[in-house]
């Protein structure tokens, strides 16, 4: 088959899918009698990484496969786009969230226990509607608590491939103070894979459904765009009693739960 066609095909599928697409869905779009020569598939792949080094445009590995996006360099303009409003999440959100991707699987307890205060239930419903986190599996001990893990679609927004590829906490520049505050440990080696895996990482093996990745195409945002933090001090959540913390809470108790989509294609 001609190479040249092969990556025209593989061009046009990444362009017009709505999300990622790995090299087995794309050997799919080619019948048996005309099935792709091993190897052509990612040499088109390369070649189309190589042709895009002066466009807008990027194609990228993710957790969910191959896709096209626009380049940081550019996204200040092509975002104008784009008439939503940037969503902002609390503080608690986003310690919540980092907690979960650094130390997974990991219980609300632990997480109450790390930042010294309770969870708010409003965090953990919005980030699991963003299908940033999921339940992985329960904690074997009384009252089987969930553990909680980031999914395929959570790595898919922010353009990574694995949890290998997190950035050490002192890049996190949008929660300065979150290092000394929360004492990570990098995740253990096998630790990533399993989180991520299809069958859960939890204690007894239990584990939820994967859930299905954001769409992100060449007209959608550089997919590594933190999301914007706001320094409220967990407004809203139960252990704060202090008056100042309940008029920050007028504007961000529902981070997450009015969560607008990543810009899309």
């Amino acid at each position: 088959m001609d190479p040249t066609l092969i990556r025209q095909i593989v061009e046009a599928a990444l362009l017009a899918s709505p999300q990622p697409l790995t090299l087995a869905q794309l050997a799919e779009l080619f019948p048996e009698e005309e099935a792709a020569p091993p190897g052509s598939l990612q040499q088109a792949l390369d070649e189309l990484r190589e042709a895009c080094a002066d466009r807008g445009v990027e194609l990228v590995e993710v957790a969910s496969g191959f896709r096209f996006q626009v380049k940081t360099s550019v996204h200040a303009w092509v975002a104008r786009l784009w008439t939503e409003r940037q969503t902002r999440y609390t503080r608690a959100t986003l310690e919540t969230l980092a907690l979960i991707a650094y130390r997974q699987p990991i219980t609300r307890g632990e997480i109450e226990q790390i930042r010294g205060v309770a969870v708010s239930s409003n965090i953990i419903k919005a980030l699991e509607e963003r299908e940033w986190i999921r339940v992985v599996g329960h904690r074997d001990v009384p009252g089987r608590p969930a553990l909680f893990g980031t999914t395929k679609t959570f790595l898919d927004y922010f353009g990574l491939r694995s949890l290998d590829e997190l950035p050490p906490l002192a890049e996190l520049k949008e929660i300065p103070e979150l290092e000394p505050e929360l004492p990570f440990e990098r995740i253990p080696p096998g630790v990533a894979s399993a989180a991520m895996g299809e069958d859960g990482g939890g204690d007894n093996g239990e584990a939820g459904g994967e859930t299905a990745p954001v769409a992100t195409g060449v007209h959608g945002g550089t997919g590594a765009q933190a999301p914007v933090a706001h320094d409220d001090h967990d407004a809203g959540e139960p252990g704060h009693g202090e008056a100042g913390d309940q008029a920050a809470s007028d504007i961000h108790e529902e981070a997450g739960e009015n969560a607008e989509p990543e810009q899309t294609r």
